[in-house]
């Protein structure tokens, strides 16, 4: 038999619930409401639906705030898993919530007379507004990160005349946005060769994706770039193509003791460049990211740093003129 107290503890349950995810999805907009509007849409949805859903909820309740009790063990067992679902759904989003861009980066987004920067819902794109060179780059940016992040060191590369392609990945994990070197290979008709690159996690799907392309098409991959990152697994011969791996001395995430490792992995005539000093959020702008080493370098000298790295490797590319 019921006591009032556990009669009152489930008649409150469930709007208490529904506050508790509608107050966790407003602060989700509330700091990161940028980089919600400039992701991908996939993130915004999930958050649209489910604080759609707590509000009914609460309304719902209002409306009848008495609820009668389950009867059978099976119906208190069910009602119990909802209950730790909906949490574990809102723990998700609010651990899917994105390190977002910083100034040097939301600087770097701005159209200018060398660079003309355009952006959909999946893809930001760094044009070069004078001759274009028909090598293309395909970055993938690091698990949860504002694909935004990476204009800044992004940008000279499409000053210099390489069209750029910045993905934004569905709930920013790479693995969502699999195939979007092959969709960037079929749209983009003036580029004849690619480059596959990426950032952390970024950088492992990227390899992937290159693997694939150059099964299909050979000729197309023109090279992989590692930015602090590696491959999951052996990728074998990608020749012609040519890969280079950046890393930084002082990365907590992809350590230098990882990176070697991932040398058996990697092509014999791999480029290797360590930043010395330099940490693994370093690689974008999007601030700390915990977990990390502590860089002994400023962010302007590693960006500096990792461009000229990228930029030397994608000048050397045989046809890279072009």
């Amino acid at each position: 038999m019921s006591t009032p107290l556990s009669s009152q503890g489930r008649r409150w349950a469930s709007p208490l619930l529904a506050t508790f995810v509608v107050l966790v999805l407003v602060w989700i907009l509330a700091t990161r409401w940028a980089v919600v509007v400039h992701g991908h849409p996939a993130y915004a949805v999930l958050i649209g639906v489910s604080l759609a859903a707590a509000l009914v909820g609460i309304w719902r309740w209002s409306r009848a705030p008495y609820a009668r009790p389950p009867k059978s063990l099976g119906r208190r067992l069910l009602r119990i898993l909802g209950f730790v679902g909906v949490v574990l759904w809102v723990a998700m989003l609010a651990w899917l919530r994105p390190f977002t861009a910083g100034p040097a980066a939301l600087s770097a987004m701005h159209s200018d007379a060398n660079v003309r920067v355009t952006e959909s819902p999946t893809r930001i794109t760094l044009t070069p507004t004078g001759p274009a060179k028909s090598t293309g780059v395909l970055f993938q940016p690091g698990a949860r990160v504002d694909a935004r992040a990476y204009a800044a060191h992004l940008r000279p590369i499409a000053e210099a005349g390489y069209p750029v392609v910045i993905v934004k990945q569905p709930l920013g994990i790479a693995f969502l946005a699999a195939g979007a070197l092959d969709s960037a290979a079929s749209d983009y008709s003036t580029v004849h060769t690619w480059v596959g690159a990426g950032h952390s996690l970024g950088g492992t799907v990227a390899a992937m994706e290159a693997v694939d392309l150059h099964n299909a098409s050979p000729d197309r991959l023109a090279g992989l770039v590692f930015w602090a990152s590696y491959p999951a697994g052996s990728l074998g011969d990608l020749a012609p193509a040519h890969v280079l791996s950046v890393s930084g001395s002082r990365d907590g995430l992809a350590t230098p003791t990882k990176i070697a490792a991932s040398r058996t992995d990697l092509p014999t005539e791999t480029t290797y460049d360590v930043i010395d000093g330099g940490g693994h959020a370093q690689f974008g702008d999007y601030g700390l990211q915990p977990g990390d080493g502590t860089p002994t370098i400023s962010n302007d000298q590693a960006r500096a740093e990792i461009g000229a790295a990228t930029l030397a490797f994608l000048n050397a590319l045989p046809g890279s003129a072009g």
